[in-house]
């Protein structure tokens, strides 16, 4: 698999799931009107803290499986499903700022928080769940479990090439975090709705496609004379 194929389907994965502009308005509507550099301060930590935490899962990911004697079929199968479901859900939102809507319920935060906290919630809940939800661990597991290869070298650079989507993502989430009061102005809602539609049916298509690779190689085991 080339490399750069591993950080496209990581990076669309992941892109509608975390959704850097819905979670800029639950970030926005958490820290309120928050001067500027506060809030750049505040967007800085937040993608380090999201760069770091999935790294660590990324790494932690194979571990994860072993420990629970999952093959990698059963992880495809079922994380393909769990991927195409997030995709199907997010196709048939109503509004683009329901998932938005979701992500703050998950927090139980008030949209009028003490400045004073900023800082203490800079992991919690702005990094998780807010940026990387619970959705976005278990499409993170699922694509790593998907480039898994027995070539240590493939296997590193494919990881690799995990990473620096991480990372590019973490960089959306900076500038639409730090940048929050004039993105929220500048583009229109149905804008913002049409463009999560599109990467959404892209979710979906990656979702079947990674199920389908599990489901195929179960059932190659079982018919194997």
């Amino acid at each position: 698999m080339h490399y750069w194929k591993v950080f496209l389907i990581t990076f669309s994965v992941l892109l509608p799931i975390i959704n850097p502009l819905g979670s800029a308005l639950v970030f926005l509507g958490l820290v309120g009107d928050a001067p500027p550099k506060v809030l750049h301060s505040l967007a800085r930590r937040i993608a380090i803290n999201n760069i770091i935490f999935l790294a660590v899962f990324e790494v932690l990911g194979a571990a994860i499986l072993n420990f629970f004697g999952l093959s990698l079929p059963i992880v495809q199968l079922s994380g393909g499903m769990v991927v195409a479901i997030m995709g199907w859900n997010v196709l048939n939102e109503r509004s683009a700022g329901t998932d938005a809507r979701h992500k703050e319920e998950e927090t139980g935060a008030s949209s009028e928080p003490d400045t004073r906290q900023f800082e203490d919630r800079a992991f919690y809940p702005l990094t998780f769940p807010i940026t990387s939800g619970p959705g976005t661990l278990v499409a993170l597991l699922t694509v790593t479990a998907h480039i898994s290869d027995k070539n240590l070298t493939h296997d590193i650079l494919a990881h690799v090439a995990v990473f620096l989507a991480i990372v590019v993502l973490s960089l959306l989430c900076f500038f639409c975090y730090a940048y929050a009061p004039r993105i929220t102005k500048a583009i229109p809602p149905s804008t913002a709705h049409g463009i999560l539609r599109v990467v959404a049916f892209i979710l979906l298509c990656i979702g079947i496609q990674i199920a389908w690779n599990g489901l195929s190689a179960l059932i190659a085991n079982i018919i194997k004379p």
